[in-house]
């Protein structure tokens, strides 16, 4: 690595190894060193490092043009793209909007649903509930509705904060997630939220089918899906999914709603979208809603890049790589095989408190005693910790703090969807190293709260 000082900043001084090349599940720095990616990147990297066909659809698409402004021209590669997102969405989600990320497509989708209720005369609707905690993007407007105190507490000023509703974390509650009494309990705070706001200012409620970085691949319990939205069509309240992580079948389905045949009026997507090709997200809407907008002057809202024919490109071609490797059934099967394993590591490891996700979406949570449901100390910064331990044996992970983002160290365990058994062999061995190593540095200040 270089020892000339970095004009980079993150969100450290730390230096890490320059990345040289990727291939597949691994990576290599410009050492030699290699690493499994085991998260995906940020839960990126759907279908792995470096395809081929990706690439080459890329060079077709950059001979032919690299920009064209979506108010000069429309593109054959983002006309291919908004079809076959249409496609593979819900009956009616067929008008999309292209972005760059996932900020961008929150953004754009609570504008638009603002900006719907005002065309139709709804103008008192402008709340949008979300979950705490929950994690919807980093901008202004995406941090208002994300519910994680390390990330919104410096800006709060600078927001109008929007109200929140607990997260269905049944196994911390010692709730039975199997049984949908739990689902109702966690989904009926829902409808005490709209009924406490007043029913006529709330616009959306807008959520993870299945829960990301905040909550640690957190599964609804049953029944929760299907009375949330139950409870947002008494109310007139459009349900916003938010499947920037879920999307492009990371949850064994293309769309993790499909596991509840949900039908929102709104969906945002990146993240696995285009897989890393290309920084593109998307807002698809329903008919319903854009039609009155577009009646009303049109959509107030707009990126530089959105439509971009590079990264439309790109985005079509990983679709096509999903479908024609049959990647989402793959997720599906390496999923249940890597949960199992997942299993095995908390019967072995004691600091292990849950395991849980779906398909290739999830992760274990640390805890000092199970039973109790006690978070190791805070101060140990486990979820920091540990990432480092095991980045260090070659294996990449993620992590957050499940409980509000202060404590609850947890680790995603994500890798790409073309994994096989080989690969879910590695992932679990340097996961073990890493616990052994890991448990023996916080021996001592286990010892003292015992």
């Amino acid at each position: 690595m270089s020892a000339k000082p970095s004009h980079l900043f993150y969100q450290g001084r730390e230096r890490k190894p320059v990345l040289d090349q990727a291939r597949g599940v691994y990576m290599w720095d410009v050492d030699g060193k290699r690493y499994l990616d085991g998260s995906s990147g940020a839960m990126v990297c759907n279908i792995g490092h470096s395809n081929e066909n990706v690439l080459e659809a890329m060079r077709r698409q950059m001979e032919k043009s690299t920009f064209g402004y979506r108010l000069h021209f429309e593109t054959e590669a983002s006309e291919k793209l908004a079809s076959k997102t249409a496609a593979l969405t819900p009956e009616g989600l067929n008008k999309v909007f292209f972005v760059s990320g996932g900020s961008e497509a929150v953004e754009s989708a609570i504008k638009l649903a603002r900006q719907y209720a005002l065309a139709v005369g709804e103008g008192s609707r402008w709340k949008v509930i979300s979950r705490s905690p929950s994690y919807h993007g980093c901008t202004l407007g995406a941090l208002a509705i994300t519910g994680y105190a390390p990330l919104t507490r410096p800006f709060e000023p600078m927001m109008q904060m929007m109200p929140k509703v607990p997260a269905p974390r049944a196994y911390l509650d010692g709730l039975d997630p199997d049984d949908i009494a739990t689902g109702h309990h966690y989904a009926n705070m829902l409808e005490a939220q709209i009924l406490t706001e007043g029913p006529d200012s709330v616009l959306a409620f807008i959520v993870e089918p299945v829960g990301g970085a905040s909550t640690g691949a957190l599964v609804p319990p049953r029944g929760y899906m299907e009375r949330v939205q139950e409870i947002c069509r008494q109310y007139g309240v459009l349900l916003i999914l938010d499947e920037v992580m879920t999307g492009a079948g990371r949850t064994g389905k293309f769309l993790a709603s499909e596991h509840w045949d949900l039908a929102p009026d709104i969906m945002v997507m990146s993240k696995g979208f285009a897989a890393g090709y290309m920084p593109l997200g998307g807002m698809v809407a329903h008919e319903r809603l854009v039609e009155p907008v577009l009646d009303a002057g049109g959509f107030l809202h707009g990126f530089t890049y959105a439509g971009n024919p590079l990264a439309c490109a790109a985005g079509l071609a990983v679709i096509d790589e999903i479908e024609r490797l049959g990647l989402v059934q793959n997720a599906a099967a390496m999923g249940e095989r890597l949960l199992d394993r997942l299993r095995g590591l908390m019967d072995r490891h004691a600091i292990i408190g849950d395991v849980r996700g779906m398909g290739l979406l999830t992760a274990f949570e640390f805890m000092s005693d199970r039973a109790t449901k006690a978070p190791l100390p805070k101060e140990l910064r486990a979820f920091d910790r540990f990432v480092q331990i095991a980045y260090d044996k070659g294996l990449i992970v993620y992590s957050r703090r499940t409980r509000d983002g202060v404590e609850g160290d947890h680790i995603l365990v994500c890798p790409p969807m073309i994994v096989n058994e080989t690969h879910l062999d590695e992932i679990t061995e340097m996961l073990d190293a890493a616990l052994v190593q890991f448990t023996a540095e916080i021996r001592p200040s286990l010892d003292k709260i015992a």
